[in-house]
């Protein structure tokens, strides 16, 4: 064995690099291992398909944190690192290169890893599923030597490289299965307004269809797709959604559903074994469910907790998360369980196309979107929390 930690954080994103800070603010001594796969520092996804893309930040600013900052804390980083095997009775973790560290708490911090399309060409070279820093920095250096791309997905990542592919020059082509762009949380008429501002731009949007294959003709890529469409595109995007990383989790016998299940201290179904961010399946007390969620603002406050668990805190878990997106002149944040087939009622201001949507269950609100409303997530979250009947006409006017 090469080492054994007090702390040992397997995944290199904002989870495990909150982790750390939350260790520190009980243990200021207990030596810490950080393995990333990734052989970057951790840093910010969000800015990959927003803020850099619109000269509002460079690379170099979404990095959490510098070396010195892990140096300082006392922190072993080992970055392009894939860890194999986790042995929870024998405490240890082996790297596929044949390393095998010791450890006192584990968290596993293991993020999502991209939906594959199981199509011909579905895995060519040159296809990208977006996830990290090096595909944008690969798709960005294609994108100012390309004329076109075609975007696979109207989720949210799709709609917003669309976007931003569209804004940065390039003719873009949208391909989804639903009818509406982000139909699975957009109410049905605030889902065709922003499907015909991308329209307005002049993003091509082949709705109710899907890719059947990816072909080369000389050195553009061919998409062809289940209604017949054939488009030649210099770049391929995909952004079909994500699927927790759970294989180290169960090569180590955990308990595994819709994510590595914890309870509210964010333990999992082993000893000394946490997990946090976008692979934990966890109690979410304002919605009174156990769920997974995949945003910034959760993967920031939960590995922040479980590194204050680790480290003896014994706090439940109770932060709500938020969520944003920016799509063109359209942007929002919400909160809770923000679903489209839930009840909606939009308390909407035309004159200035701003707006508010509430997402309700049996007359409770579930959920809070601010549409082009600022600053108001605190006030949402409470609403959320309360868990109370409210009729629609009481909302009105609530939150500006």
């Amino acid at each position: 064995m090469k080492h054994v930690y007090d702390y040992a954080i397997v995944g290199g994103g904002l989870a495990g690099a909150s982790a750390v800070q939350g260790i520190r603010e009980l243990d200021t001594a207990g030596e810490i291992l950080l393995v990333g796969e990734e052989k970057h520092l951790p840093y910010d996804r969000p800015p990959l398909s927003k803020k850099l893309w619109f000269g509002k930040q460079k690379v170099e600013d979404i990095f959490l944190h510098d070396r010195a900052f892990y140096d300082k804390h006392a922190v072993t980083l080992a970055l392009d690192t894939k860890v194999a095997r986790l042995d929870p009775a024998a405490k240890t973790l082996t790297t596929a290169g044949g390393e095998t560290y010791g450890y006192g708490k584990l968290l596993l911090a293991t993020g999502c890893k991209p939906r594959m399309l199981d199509i011909p060409g579905g895995d060519s070279d040159g296809i990208c599923y977006f996830r990290n820093l090096d595909d944008y920095l690969h798709t960005r250096e294609v994108a100012a030597q390309g004329k076109s791309a075609v975007v696979v997905g109207g989720g949210f990542i799709g709609s917003e490289l669309a976007a931003a592919l569209n804004i940065a020059g390039l003719h873009v082509t949208m391909i989804f299965p639903g009818e509406l762009l982000c139909d699975r949380v957009l109410p049905d008429y605030l889902a065709r307004a922003v499907q015909q501002r991308f329209a307005e731009k002049g993003v091509r949007v082949l709705a109710s269809d899907k890719p059947i294959s990816f072909g080369k003709n000389g050195g553009k890529f061919v998409t062809r797709t289940e209604k017949g469409e054939s488009v030649e595109s210099d770049i391929v995007i995909v952004g079909v959604g994500v699927v927790p990383e759970t294989e180290l989790a169960m090569s180590g016998g955990l308990e595994v559903g819709n994510g590595i299940v914890v309870n509210e201290y964010l333990e999992t179904s082993r000893p000394d074994i946490y997990a946090a961010g976008d692979n934990a399946f966890f109690p979410y007390r304002a919605l009174g469910e156990a769920m997974r969620v995949e945003h910034w603002d959760h993967a920031l406050n939960q590995g922040k907790w479980a590194g204050r668990n680790m480290a003896g805190a014994h706090e439940p878990f109770t932060c709500q998360p938020y969520f944003f997106s920016d799509l063109f002149e359209f942007g929002y944040e919400a909160t809770g369980e923000v679903d489209a087939r839930l009840e909606t009622f939009a308390d909407w201001q035309k004159e200035n196309d701003t707006g508010v949507i509430y997402y309700l269950r049996d007359g409770i609100v579930r959920g809070v979107m601010m549409c082009n409303v600022w600053d108001k997530v605190e006030v949402a979250r409470e609403l959320v929390r309360k868990a109370e009947r409210v009729p629609p006409q009481q909302l009105r006017g609530l939150i500006r």
